[in-house]
Parts: structure tokens; C-alpha cells; sequence
């Protein structure tokens, strides 16, 4: 009976994925000719394919659940990379040789591929941004792109008008961006869940239409260009060298965030983070100041954003409105979603997969988005709690036993 209802189901699978790929597997229009080919071999093939990827899956999930009760009996459930960086040792090889490859990537690989990194590397940061205030504090933010505008714009702005160079507005972008994160912090302190969720979606296309309409400030949709490229010290890159320059700062800038992320994770205000995901009630009851908190990790994940605001204006020397769309919040918060919430190394890891596999996926063609939403799918169902989840951290007791001398 198992069976037959395992075959139903994995039927009716395969006939709702045809419907869903029908337009693109199926139908092939030549506009010049204005003919339509109907491929129904490809129907088929998506049946099939669907219906034996399906068995697969339940396989394996089966398998995972049983690895998961025996990790669970034995008190096991670490993956491999928290096994590695558990390890002095281990860590320290791993560390090193994932440097020297970064050292050397721009040496080896030519300037494009050097220039897809800068931007998975960018993304690295984002992610790690919003991995404060929605794998941390448990702030589901999807207008996290608005305070990526602000600094990508108030570089652009000083830089046109005024001249200022990248590293004199690097911070000053960062610290816009706070201050936009307290702003839309103060109206939002009663809010969670979905309500938090639209009222941030709500800020973040407020952002980009008043960029989009205020032509006097921002110049509208036409955007501004010649944006100064990061400099050193005076000296002047050609389009080769800055690319691979941006990409070393990058690198610095990651380096950096990771730093600082990890040390907040672990201070009193990361607990209190934390605290604040699990239970609001409890943690407002144990004296935890919820406001507070709340303000401090919608501005610190605002900084990052806005850091990155201004390294991408700098990178692409030309900003507009169309680069600031809700697909962008999205893109980060699946980075998030997808790595880990709360992991470092589960963002890191989130970012360089999302970005580059799109680059990496073009030799499919027409059918790239559909195999990397199929990866994606795939992944979901496989490790919902994404690449790397957190480990909670637990604390045990022990008696100390004492041998006692008798007199």
C-alpha cells in the first residue's frame, strides 16, 4: 500500500513539473519564421527525469533521517567544516591555503573572472550584514537594499559634487547608512514577523523611488556616472591593475568583517541577539533592553551595507536606481537562508555559491536559471537548515569529585 501511494505521489511530481516547464522545455518560438516547434520528447524526458530524481531524493532524506536519530542518540550532529574548524590544526591548513588562494587568484585567472570574485566577495559582506539582523536578532529585513543605495549613492553624490575620494567616504557611507537603519528602526520596534517583513519591504522601495523620482538630487533614472575608481596614494590603475586592486581591498574588507561579525556573535550583545530570535517575551524579561538591541543590529547591519554602497559605486564607477530593485534584497536574504542562519562560514559559503554558480552555470544556456533554481530546490529539500547551521551552544555540569584524607 506504501508503494502504490509513493508512486502516486511521485506521479502526480512529475506531471506538475511538465506544467511548470512546459513553456520553456516544450515550446520553442521562431519569431523571423513565425513558427512555433512543439518539443514533446521533452516533455517526456522531464516526466521521467522528474519521477526518478524524486525516488532519489526519498531515499536519501530516509537515509538522513536515520543518520540524524543514531548523531542524535550518540549526541553527534557536526558537519565536516565544524569538525575541521574545531581542529587547531586542521583550521590553521585550511586557513592558510584558502589565503594563498586568494593571494593568488588574480595571478592565475584572468581579470573577468577576478572581477566576478570582487562582486561574490561583496555579496559575502551583505550577507553577513544582514546575517546580524536576520540570523542573529531574528529580523526578517527585505528592504536591506535601501541602506546599500545610501552608500552607494552618498559616494556617487560626494564624489561629483565634491570630490571627495573612496577611502575619505567609506566610512562616511557606513555611518549614512546607520543612521538610515535607526530611522526605519524607531518605527518598527513593536513589529515581527510579517509585519516587520512588508514594512521593511515598504522602506526599501520608498528608497529607490525617491532616488528614481528626485532628478534634482540624484538625477533620477539616468543615475550618475565617472565615479571615481578606489586610488592609492595618488597612483593612477589602468582598467586591469584597479580591477585586481578592488579585489585585494575587497579581500581586506572581508577579512575584516568576518572579524568583527565573530566577535560581536560572541560578546554580550550577540547573546542578546540571540535571546532576542529565540523569545522576546523572555528575553524582555530577563532585563534585556529589546529597543536597544533591536536599533544596534538594524544600524550595524546597516553599516556593512552601506560600506559595500560605496565599494560598488566605486567598483562599476556609475550608480542608477535599477540596481537597488527588491531582487537584490532577495538575492542577499537567500544567501542568509541558504548558508546558515546565524553561521559565518554558512554565509560565506551561501555567497560565493549564489553568485558564482549563475557565471558558471552559462554553458546551459537558455536553461541556466532553471538548473540553478532546480539546485536550489534540490538544496531545500536536503538541508533546509542550510549549507552550515549554527551549533547551539550548550553547557554542561559536572561534579567535581574531591578525595577527602581521613584523619
Amino acid at each position: 500500500m506504501g508503494i502504490v501511494k509513493e508512486l502516486k505521489k511521485g506521479a502526480l511530481i512529475s506531471l506538475w513539473f511538465v506544467f511548470l516547464t512546459f513553456p520553456v522545455m516544450v515550446i520553442k518560438v521562431d519569431p523571423i519564421a513565425r513558427t512555433v516547434v512543439w518539443r514533446w520528447e521533452n516533455a517526456l524526458y522531464m516526466a521521467v527525469g522528474t519521477f526518478v530524481v524524486y525516488y532519489i531524493a526519498q531515499f536519501f532524506l530516509k537515509k538522513k533521517e536515520n543518520q540524524k536519530e543514531a548523531s542524535e542518540e550518540k549526541g553527534l550532529n557536526h558537519s565536516i567544516i565544524h569538525k575541521i574548524l574545531q581542529n587547531p590544526l586542521q583550521r590553521n591548513i585550511f586557513v592558510g591555503v584558502l589565503a594563498v588562494a586568494a593571494v593568488l587568484f588574480p595571478q592565475v585567472l584572468s581579470a573577468y573572472q577576478t572581477n566576478v570574485m570582487t562582486t561574490a566577495l561583496m555579496y559575502v559582506v551583505l550577507g553577513l550584514g544582514l546575517n546580524i539582523v536576520v540570523g542573529l536578532a531574528g529580523l526578517l529585513d527585505l528592504g536591506f537594499v535601501a541602506f546599500y543605495a545610501v552608500g552607494a549613492y552618498t559616494y556617487a553624490l560626494l564624489n561629483h559634487h565634491f570630490g571627495l575620494g573612496f577611502f575619505t567616504v567609506l566610512p562616511i557611507g557606513g555611518l549614512m547608512a546607520a543612521t538610515f537603519g535607526i530611522l526605519l528602526g524607531f518605527p518598527v520596534l513593536r513589529l515581527r514577523g510579517d509585519y516587520l517583513a512588508i514594512v521593511t519591504l515598504g522602506f526599501g522601495e520608498i528608497i529607490r523611488l525617491v532616488l528614481e523620482n528626485w532628478g534634482e538630487f540624484s538625477q533620477g533614472p539616468s543615475g550618475i556616472s565617472d565615479i571615481s575608481r578606489p586610488g592609492f596614494f595618488g597612483v593612477d590603475f589602468d582598467l586591469q591593475s584597479s580591477i585586481i586592486y578592488t579585489y585585494y581591498l575587497m579581500i581586506i574588507l572581508v577579512i575584516v568583517t568576518i572579524f568583527v561579525v565573530n566577535r560581536l556573535q560572541d560578546s554580550r550583545l550577540g547573546r542578546a541577539w540571540i535571546a532576542l530570535r529565540e523569545d522576546e517575551v523572555a528575553c524582555q524579561a530577563m532585563g534585556i533592553d529589546k529597543r536597544k538591541t533591536k536599533l544596534v543590529a538594524f544600524s550595524l547591519g546597516a553599516f556593512w551595507a552601506g560600506i559595500m554602497g560605496v565599494m560598488f559605486a566605486a567598483k562599476t564607477t556609475f550608480v542608477n536606481p535599477a540596481s537597488f530593485t527588491f531582487l537584490e534584497s532577495a538575492i542577499i536574504l537567500s544567501i542568509v537562508v541558504l548558508g546558515g542562519m546565524g553561521s559565518i562560514v554558512g554565509v560565506v559559503l551561501g555567497a560565493l555559491i549564489l553568485i558564482l554558480m549563475p557565471e558558471y552555470l552559462r554553458a546551459l544556456s537558455q536553461y541556466r536559471m532553471l538548473a540553478f533554481g532546480a539546485i536550489l530546490v534540490c538544496m531545500m529539500i536536503f538541508r533546509p537548515q542550510g549549507l552550515i547551521s549554527n551549533i547551539r551552544r550548550t553547557y554542561t555540569f559536572k561534579k567535581k569529585t574531591t578525595n577527602s584524607l581521613s584523619k
